[in-house]
């Protein structure tokens, strides 16, 4: 099937494929004798990976792991999961700090009448610095989490060498790519598509054959 059939089929656009591709998530794509590009079901199901996983919020070097693991016929399910567990403790982490933001921002909206005068708390306490400053503490239950995460991790190796390829992993949504191309990378956040400025790595299917 060509780029436009294989983004149906696996929903994604086209444009995705291609930087999937750039990055080494996706193996290069055969070619056909006009030079177009021809995907089969496996790379339609290697797109559909990617594409749950984002959805979950995984990391692109996240993702790249878990293909690594998926394709590695000698993997074991701890090494799966201490990926997953890793992953939804940075989802907690990142729960608390969105509720520490609204708990101050329900203070300020509180603190403010809202009518026709002048005078804003809001902008009172904004401008004073006076709203309190606390430093974050991760609760026990997120650090128990992250410390058997990375327990886990700690004792199994990984199937591939994907270390040096995932330290320089910069990721921006979706959204800038499609529309704002030019925009400087930038670190993502939890949700949304990934790209980024990385080399291509090929490592992610040399170790055994996806399901």
């Amino acid at each position: 099937m060509n780029i436009g059939e294989a983004a149906a089929a696996a929903g994604v656009s086209a444009k995705m494929i291609r930087h999937y591709e750039q990055i080494g998530l996706l193996p290069e794509a055969e070619r056909s004798d006009a030079g177009y590009r021809l995907y089969g079901d496996r790379e339609v199901s290697v797109l559909r990976f990617v594409r749950q996983s984002r959805h979950l919020g995984f990391s692109v070097a996240q993702i790249a792991e878990l293909i690594g693991l998926w394709s590695d016929s000698q993997r074991t399910s701890r090494e799966v999961k201490a990926v997953a567990q890793r992953h939804l403790a940075d989802l907690e982490e990142k729960r608390r700090e969105i509720e520490q933001m609204m708990d101050g921002l329900s203070v300020l909206v509180k603190a403010c009448h809202g009518n026709e005068l002048p005078h804003c708390a809001i902008l009172d306490k904004l401008s004073r610095g006076s709203l309190t400053q606390h430093q974050p503490h991760q609760k026990p239950q997120l650090k128990k989490s992250r410390a058997q995460a990375e327990a886990t991790s700690a004792g199994t190796s990984s199937p591939i060498d994907l270390m040096a390829w995932m330290r320089g992993v910069h990721v921006h949504h979706d959204a800038h790519l499609e529309d704002k191309p030019s925009l400087p990378r930038q670190r993502a956040g939890v949700f949304g598509d990934e790209p980024t400025d990385v080399a291509p790595s090929r490592t992610l299917f040399r170790r055994g054959s996806l399901p």
